[in-house]
């Protein structure tokens, strides 16, 4: 039995490829491992903050020295990294925007990377310590980006591998809708090979 975190990243609710493939992800992981418990977090109708001072001063002010602001200031990210250090497998849905990730993504990342919790410094440098997970991300791009003359601007996958690496999750498997709209016949293409890997990886 494992603990599976889905996260939703795409500001559209409906008409979102990578919001549709990873929620057929996620069901068939269910009838696969039906023992298994999902937690999902949907970044557009619960969108986190993004980062300002009060948060910073919280995260480096020890639990036992904040003041009843910085306590609250911090309730959320707890309660995210909480989530993250307890899940097995993730599942990430993540359009790509502009060749990166949707700012609540990131937004959600900046409240997850926390010193001490999730990663620790040490003599040797950062240590990540979100070990022993295994992550799904479906995305989904109007071009291609995982190889050819645009693989340069994908700062999606570089910076999502960079990011969990440091943060302890080397273990990383993308599924991939590119050229989404490249036409109809490079959507369907597309479609089709993104569900073949999602029914060959979610019952493995």
């Amino acid at each position: 039995m494992a603990n599976v975190l889905y996260i939703n990243s795409s500001v559209r609710t409906t008409g979102s490829l990578s919001r549709q493939l990873s929620a057929e992800f996620i069901a068939k992981w269910q009838a696969a491992h039906p023992q298994d418990t999902v937690v999902e977090r949907d970044l557009a109708a619960n969108p986190v903050p993004h980062l300002n001072e009060e948060m910073l001063g919280a995260f480096f002010t020890p639990a036992d020295k904040r003041n009843a602001d910085q306590a609250y200031a911090v309730k959320l990210s707890d309660q995210l990294v909480d989530e993250a250090i307890a899940a097995d497998v993730i599942v990430i849905g993540a359009p790509m925007y502009n060749f990166s990730v949707p700012s609540g993504l990131k937004a959600y990342i900046d409240q997850i990377a926390r010193a001490g919790r999730t990663f620790k410094y040490t003599e040797s440098g950062p240590v990540g310590l979100l070990t022993n997970k295994k992550v799904y991300i479906v995305t989904a791009s109007g071009g291609v980006y995982s190889e050819g003359p645009a693989a340069g601007y994908d700062f999606l996958a570089t910076y999502l591998r960079a990011v969990l690496g440091f943060l302890g999750i080397t273990d990383i498997t993308f599924i991939r809708a590119e050229g989404v709209a490249l036409g109809e016949q490079a959507l369907a293409d597309t479609l089709a090979k993104s569900r073949v890997a999602i029914d060959e990886l979610a019952a493995a």
